[in-house]
């Protein structure tokens, strides 16, 4: 299997230090090789979630080989007609919580889709679970700041988490909201699937 990430800015791929001479068997085995394309901004957020931009019919692949049982859609336009296929092919639940589009200082993020979201997020039998917008930067990441919010993540940890995937399009009001989201409502819910916590249940 090859995994190419074409998000050069977020690659975790390194290359090898040297190269091997090519024989002809190298490239029958390469041509039998199946190519997986990771999306725009992909990320493993914890077990289970994963985080990206749109995904197209190249990553489709991809999103197989993690065996995705659900997405959550942060956009309001409809998915286009190849993810539904695609979604649908592949038994895949689509979970559309729209995020309006904005611009500073009109900002409107409302709080009770982010809440539905993180429902959907938190519950475990909804995984492995993808969530994505367009470019997987600003809706994306308030959901997942809102998400490290109710894991006790400190600020600072959360606001550079949010920044390197926002990048040039990193927003003061997507941090204020992070910052100032009521976790309160979501005390019911727990993390079975953490990652921290497995590792840390391990002998």
């Amino acid at each position: 299997m090859k995994v190419e990430n074409l998000d050069h800015a977020n690659t975790n791929l390194s290359a090898s230090a040297g190269k091997a001479p090519v024989t002809g068997d190298d490239i029958n085995h390469k041509e039998e090789e199946e190519v997986f394309v990771l999306p725009l901004n992909f990320a493993m957020v914890d077990c289970g979630v994963f985080r990206s931009g749109f995904p197209g019919s190249a990553n489709f692949s991809f999103l197989q080989s993690l065996e995705i049982r659900s997405i959550v859609y942060l956009r309001p336009e409809p998915y286009p007609e190849a993810n539904n296929e695609f979604v649908k092919a592949n038994g895949i639940k689509l979970y559309q919580l729209a995020i309006k589009g904005y611009q500073e200082p009109f900002v409107n993020i409302p709080e009770e889709t982010i809440v539905e979201a993180l429902k959907v997020v938190l519950d475990e039998r909804n995984h492995p679970i993808l969530i994505h917008c367009k470019r997987g930067k600003n809706r994306t990441g308030c959901l997942v700041g809102c998400l490290r919010r109710m894991q006790k993540w400190c600020l600072s940890s959360i606001f550079d988490e949010y920044q390197r995937f926002a990048a040039a399009k990193a927003r003061v009001s997507d941090q204020r909201f992070i910052e100032m989201f009521d976790i309160s409502s979501l005390d019911q819910l727990t993390f079975p699937f953490s990652c921290s916590k497995r590792q840390k249940q391990m002998p």
